[in-house]
């Protein structure tokens, strides 16, 4: 008899235990993006090439069960780099009306609006970047190297044609080499 009600209380401790657990779901979590943060980018023109980079004024991501689930972003047209030889000469003209029109468009924004995975860590990323006053889909396929509450990395590289972007310039190509790198704690 004390067997079969330790065997009872046993089962009914685990149920209540098991059911407190399943209600207990853990809210997403939202992460700060750090300075560490940052687009690469490498554009065309005739015989040559220039790079440079964007920082990220701003943003978060969402993490949910470890993996990304949203997120949104402030990229800092204003103060974009430029790595190569072409240094201050071409940052000014990448800043004027031909292409990023920071006088008027200092900042860009990119919110994630969906993430499908294709397995454990690579992923489509489906969002919408807001550039010089225009509204544009952007997608693209993201490699998330860690998401938890330890924090977020994920990397990204990709081409988009400028043209679609806003950024009307005419020059020999209008593809634009991407490289995201994102850090969140």
């Amino acid at each position: 008899m004390k067997k079969l009600v330790l065997t009872l209380v046993s089962a009914a401790m685990i149920i209540g235990v098991s059911s407190f657990t399943l209600l207990k779901k853990k809210a997403p979590l939202t992460l700060n993006v750090t300075e560490k943060s940052r687009i690469d980018w490498i554009g065309s023109k005739a015989g040559d090439f220039h790079t440079g980079s964007f920082a990220l004024k701003s943003g978060q991501v969402q993490v949910d069960n470890g993996k990304l689930t949203g997120g949104s972003f402030v990229i800092d047209l204003a103060n974009l780099k430029v790595t190569d030889g072409a240094g201050d000469r071409l940052a000014g003209h990448l800043k004027g009306a031909d292409f990023f029109d920071v006088a008027k468009f200092a900042e860009a924004t990119y919110t994630i609006n969906s993430v499908n995975y294709t397995n454990d860590t690579n992923c489509e990323i489906n969002g919408t970047l807001s550039l010089k006053g225009a509204s544009i889909p952007v997608k693209f396929n993201a490699n998330i190297r860690s998401a938890s509450e330890k924090g977020f990395f994920g990397q990204a590289y990709f081409s988009v044609d400028r043209t679609t972007l806003g950024v009307l310039y005419k020059g020999p190509s209008n593809d634009v080499q991407l490289a995201i790198h994102l850090f969140a704690k």
